[in-house]
């Protein structure tokens, strides 16, 4: 066998691998882009149906939370929530701001067991409630709506990386053609 016969059979199985390559990236780039618009578009879908709003700046919600809550909903102040990262800011900088001073600081869990050995104490029974409701909401929206975003954005830039190494291997899959064609 020549050289020459070797150097093409090179060429061609790395031709036939680049474009194996290359059609594997392309169905990885396609199925991270559907996760990714699956993820974001359910998760925006499921935030609008709640209705839920931002506080705007000249509201007694927003002036009432301490400065690095209002800087951290600033941005979003009068807006409807209907991103990830607008449940995650909502959910720690808003709700979580109310939750501490509900039962100056304590968590649901501790107010709970204190009202287990206080049954008749009608204010605990209310902080309780109102700590365990505002509880609930915060860990839906930090695990559905900022978790999943967050996934559905990672799914995003594992596509870009996808498609990116796609067209370079189609580029080397090309130019090993161009090489293989001027062996002949």
């Amino acid at each position: 066998m020549s050289k020459n016969t070797e150097r093409k059979a090179i060429d061609k199985v790395f031709i036939l691998l680049g474009s194996a390559a290359t059609l594997t990236l392309v169905v990885v780039g396609a199925l991270a882009w559907y996760g990714y618009t699956f993820a974001t578009n359910m998760v925006s879908s499921q935030l609008a149906a709640q209705k839920i709003y931002f506080p705007t700046k000249d509201s007694e919600a927003f002036v009432s939370l301490p400065e690095a809550d209002q800087n951290a909903i600033a941005p979003y102040a009068g807006q409807q929530l209907v991103t990830g990262n607008q449940a995650r800011v909502y959910a720690d900088n808003y709700i979580g701001s109310h939750l501490n001073h509900i039962a100056d600081g304590k968590t649901y869990s501790e107010v709970s067991e204190e009202a287990m050995k206080n049954p008749d104490d009608k204010a605990l029974a209310g902080k309780k409630a109102a700590l365990f409701q505002g509880e609930t909401l915060r860990g839906i929206l930090l695990g559905t709506g900022y978790a999943f975003w967050t996934f559905g954005m990672i799914a995003k830039y594992v596509a870009f990386a996808a498609f990116g190494g796609a067209i370079i291997m189609a580029v080397l899959v090309l130019l090993g053609k161009g090489h293989l064609a001027k062996l002949k």
